[in-house]
């Protein structure tokens, strides 16, 4: 994989970095505009976090701990949290009283209000729209867990032996053709698409790489493996429905079984992995840590806002493109 296009100066003082074989100490400034809807800032930190995963083949050296490039990573991630944690901070204040936390992170799903995307793509969406749908949710996909191995070495006890119990059902249990990332890129394919890692970096949206940033800042800092966890949770809690609608769609629309294949597959595992996620999981961590229990509902807070952000920003953007009257995105 190459460097993405730079979207504005922050990304592009990134990656004309990187493509200098020495550091860089020279200093960027961040913009006005929040960094969740900002491409540019998004686009500059999903390519610093990408040094840690699988790079980029013109890069030269090992640039993943350039102190420069780090300083940078850091500024971003302060704002990209600050603001996560303000905007969270609503959904968190309207559960009230003492509860086990696998069941406060089941009600935080259950009382989630997002639009529906999932109900449009099972009814309406045309090809493009799915096609469309498919491209934006590549960059988490194709490195489906990826982020959360980082926290297994964080953990200890019942909580790791959970997440291990996870990420092992994740990476296809034993068989490569079964990790998720797999039958993600055979959906893209079977699409029509292109099923190469990073492929759709430069038409993603800032709210696209927003969720596949926030996964690497959790699970990369290791003050935030409570958010790690919380959001993990979060995503497999709020996954299994909305599969089986996209799976519907799919198959309405006739595109290849290949293509609903990796929806289907997440109707049933997710469907189980919530209450592993949830209850032993996060449970387990909180037992060991209780201090740690805000940062595990911040973090299925911060998933679950997200996820709403990037269902309205299609659902407008797609109304747009048609023309015709526009969606209803609160219903």
């Amino acid at each position: 994989m190459l460097l993405p296009r730079p979207r504005g100066p922050l990304s592009n003082h990134v990656v004309a970095a990187l493509l200098r074989e020495e550091s860089d100490q020279s200093d960027v400034a961040l913009g006005h505009e929040p960094v969740v809807t900002d491409a540019d800032a998004q686009l500059a930190l999903w390519i610093l976090y990408e040094l840690h995963y699988r790079g980029f083949d013109d890069v030269v050296g090992d640039r993943e701990w350039d102190t420069s490039l780090i300083k940078v990573r850091r500024r971003l991630e302060t704002c990209f949290e600050r603001e996560l944690r303000e905007a969270s901070a609503p959904m968190l204040g309207t559960t009230n009283g003492p509860r086990e936390v696998g069941d406060a992170i089941l009600e935080l799903v259950a009382s989630a209000e997002g639009p529906p995307l999932a109900r449009f793509l099972q009814r309406e969406a045309d090809e493009d729209q799915l096609r469309d749908y498919l491209k934006q949710r590549s960059l988490q996909q194709l490195k489906e867990s990826d982020p959360q191995a980082f926290v297994v070495p964080r953990l200890g006890g019942a909580a790791k032996v959970a997440l291990a119990e996870l990420q092992y059902d994740e990476f296809g249990g034993g068989r490569p053709e079964r990790l998720h990332q797999s039958l993600y890129a055979e959906a893209l394919e079977g699409a029509g698409l292109d099923p190469t890692y990073g492929a759709y970096v430069d038409e993603v949206s800032a709210l696209s790489l927003a969720n596949a940033n926030v996964m690497s800042m959790f699970a990369l800092n290791r003050r935030l493996r409570g958010a790690a966890l919380g959001h993990f949770a979060a995503f497999e809690a709020s996954s299994s429905v909305p599969s089986r609608k996209v799976a519907t769609g799919i198959e309405r629309l006739g595109l290849p079984a290949a293509v609903a294949a990796y929806f289907h597959e997440h109707v049933e595992a997710d469907a189980v992995h919530e209450q592993v996620a949830a209850r032993d999981m996060c449970g387990a961590l909180v037992a060991d840590e209780p201090d740690l229990l805000d940062d595990v509902l911040f973090g299925a807070a911060a998933c679950l806002h997200l996820d709403a952000l990037s269902a309205a920003d299609l659902l407008k953007r797609w109304s747009a493109d048609d023309d015709g009257p526009e969606l209803d995105v609160a219903s």
